[in-house]
């Protein structure tokens, strides 16, 4: 029998700073990716090696072993990861109501013409494959 694969926990917010960082960029070192990070926000070389291992600890991030600087990458996508925590959002701070979220969402900042444009063809487009 195969063991099930544990689910992975939603980042805390700098392992998804370094996630962001290693999906805009690709493969880093911790040198790369901490030189990046402190360029918003000072960030001290032994938190990002920590934290790196942290994430490589918890499936977030694969270590390449055989190159010097060991080089990290994610092991989870961006697209996945948002939907994830979208998902956590939608049941733990909505109860599972896409309608109050959405509409929240929409009446915390003012929203562009493109972008109610944008979500008027995707409500048509979800109700044309509802029918």
């Amino acid at each position: 029998m195969t063991p099930k694969a544990s689910p992975r926990a939603n980042p805390t917010n700098l392992e998804l700073a370094i996630l962001r960082v290693l999906w805009e960029h690709g493969p880093l070192s911790v040198r790369e990716v901490q030189k990046i990070l402190d360029a918003a926000k000072p960030t001290g070389y032994t938190t990002v090696l920590k934290m790196l291992q942290i994430m490589t600890d918890k499936r977030l991030v694969d270590r390449d072993e055989s190159v010097r600087p060991q080089v990290y990458r994610p092991t989870v996508s961006q697209q996945d990861t948002q939907r994830q925590l979208v998902r956590d959002l939608l049941t733990r701070a909505y109860g599972g109501s896409v309608k109050s979220l959405v509409l929240h969402a929409l009446g915390t900042s003012r929203t562009s013409a493109h972008t109610v444009r944008e979500i008027e063809k995707l409500l048509d487009d979800m109700e044309r494959g509802a029918k």
